[in-house]
């Protein structure tokens, strides 16, 4: 597996992840109806935000997203997006992105990064950013709408970058 920088014409067959991702309005806030172009809008962001990809065999099998949390006075802290194809979760491939966008967030002088809503019922996710030195420092009561457990906790989860 590879993970790269995404490039525009990655979006074709970033779209069918990020949709069957958002779809199942499970683990993100966006509508699970949002169509391609404002997906594109949401998730392509230009510089100083970056997409990355994780390729194997050619196929893309995850994508990240890292860019600022806030504009301004608070621009020294990341923010990222994680998702990877439901059928390969399991395999390391949110790890190894993680990795990568850690790594690529220090590049970029970002202090620190912070995660503004991991559901609460998306527990992989949770014991993954705790294994990678992530706390959570907040959360927020039934803050998101599950599609089967009704009105669930979003937490903010922090980890600083720099020493």
């Amino acid at each position: 597996m590879r993970v790269r920088e995404a490039v525009s014409a990655d979006w074709e067959r970033i779209w069918p992840l990020w949709h069957r991702v958002v779809s199942t309005g499970e683990t993100y806030m966006w509508d699970p109806a949002t169509d391609e172009d404002s997906a594109r809008a949401v998730w392509m962001l230009p510089a100083p935000a970056a997409v990355f990809v994780a390729e194997d065999d050619g196929r893309i099998v995850g994508t990240a997203l890292l860019k600022p949390n806030q504009p301004g006075l608070g621009d020294h802290v990341a923010n990222a997006g994680f998702m990877v194809d439901p059928d390969r979760a399991g395999e390391g491939i949110g790890r190894t992105l993680a990795h990568h966008v850690l790594s690529a967030a220090r590049a970029q002088r970002y202090q620190a990064m912070q995660f503004n809503a991991v559901v609460s019922t998306n527990t992989g996710a949770i014991a993954l950013w705790e294994s990678l030195g992530f706390e959570i420092v907040g959360t927020v009561p039934g803050a998101f709408r599950h599609p089967t457990q009704g009105y669930a906790d979003i937490h903010i989860m922090y980890r600083r970058l720099v020493p």
